[in-house]
């Protein structure tokens, strides 16, 4: 079923359009290329909407440009269903392995947001939460930021942050915030186990009920006269430090 009017977007650039298509999560209505001869990239996802009968168009840089509102688009668009959201599980710890979710207290910057489900997703994240309000939703600008990561992790979008947070915590997951001004390093902590990671948004950090909420808080270490490290390079530091310490002592 085509969604309905209103009911779409536009997602622009190569990785985007191919990995929404290669997800599957979302109807693919149209895609648009430039009426050019196509990179073997653009070729590949073109080769890849065919086969799963989208139509594909041709269009002067400058319509693709008007379709995609963006300048950045790469040659390719696509008209597609809106962004659909994970479902907040009931279980936050499903067998197996121990889950590594990340909490996103007021990100507003999308290109930051999209880093960070990128980094969340190849390090092996079960989830991401935003919320509602005050923070950066999923759009097609996340999507390009992300590299197509955004159509491949769960993401999921809640009304009360602090409320999933109990939730997580019910559940038996440790939740960390990441403060600059905490007492632990992240390199004396012990992330091997249940693991709810809280990300503070550009600027504020984390917000005091948030922080509050916290198992417990941690800090990058960091030298030079710069207060703190962005954002979405904070998580990939101590998402990967988590990584490190649950894969010590096996082969990668």
């Amino acid at each position: 079923m085509v969604p309905a009017p209103g009911k779409t977007e536009v997602l622009y650039g190569v990785h985007s359009v191919g990995e929404a298509l290669r997800a599957g999560r979302r109807e693919v209505v149209e895609v648009a290329v430039a009426d050019r001869k196509p990179s073997p990239r653009i070729a590949a996802v073109i080769a890849a909407a065919k086969q799963r009968g989208v139509p594909v168009r041709s269009l002067a840089d400058r319509q693709l440009a008007a379709l995609a509102e963006a300048s950045t688009h790469q040659g390719i668009a696509a008209r597609v269903g809106r962004y659909p959201y994970a479902e907040l599980p009931e279980h936050f710890r499903p067998a197996g392995e121990p889950p590594m979710w990340v909490v996103l207290d007021g990100i507003v910057d999308p290109r930051n947001l999209g880093a960070i489900l990128r980094t969340a997703l190849c390090a092996g994240a079960a989830g991401v939460v935003i919320a509602k309000d005050r923070a950066a939703p999923a759009s097609p600008a996340v999507s390009r930021a992300s590299a197509g990561a955004m159509e491949h992790i769960e993401l999921v979008r809640v009304t009360n942050l602090n409320r999933t947070i109990e939730a997580m915590k019910a559940d038996g997951l440790w939740i960390a915030g990441l403060d600059a001004g905490a007492q632990q390093s992240i390199y004396r902590a012990d992330l091997c186990g249940p693991l709810g990671l809280v990300v503070g948004g550009e600027g504020r950090g984390l917000r005091a009920l948030v922080k509050r909420n916290c198992d417990f808080l941690l800090r990058i270490p960091q030298a030079g006269p710069v207060d703190s490290l962005n954002a979405s390079t904070a998580a990939a530091v101590v998402l990967y430090e988590a990584v490190r310490q649950r894969t010590v002592n096996t082969r990668v």
